[in-house]
């Protein structure tokens, strides 16, 4: 007798993710908690999973503009903040100037 043989491969999980990936999948669900109709506790739960192409195709591009994800996002907002500085010190300097 031999043994059984699962329908599920290696190589079948891995082109079921692949699809996923291509295609995207949400997952959503709402947690609500109520006394005698009074919301206590809402928690909105939404779960995204594509891949970055896939994502980016549909406008989702956050991790893009994330200080902590991003080094271009970090750096244009040291950029930022560095141009504020110099415009204060600018106001600073113009206002201490002897006339």
């Amino acid at each position: 007798m031999s043994e059984p043989t699962h329908s599920i491969q290696a190589t079948g999980l891995a082109d079921i993710l692949e699809r996923v990936l291509d295609k995207g999948i949400v997952i959503a669900g709402d947690i609500k908690i109520q006394i005698a109709d009074i919301d206590l506790l809402t928690i909105k739960i939404r779960l995204l999973i594509a891949s970055v192409d896939k994502a980016m195709e549909m406008g989702i591009n956050w991790w893009q503009e994330d200080t902590y994800l991003s080094t271009k996002a970090r750096e244009k907002e040291l950029m930022q903040h560095q141009e504020e500085l110099v415009s204060r010190l600018e106001k600073l300097e113009a206002m201490n100037r002897p006339e």
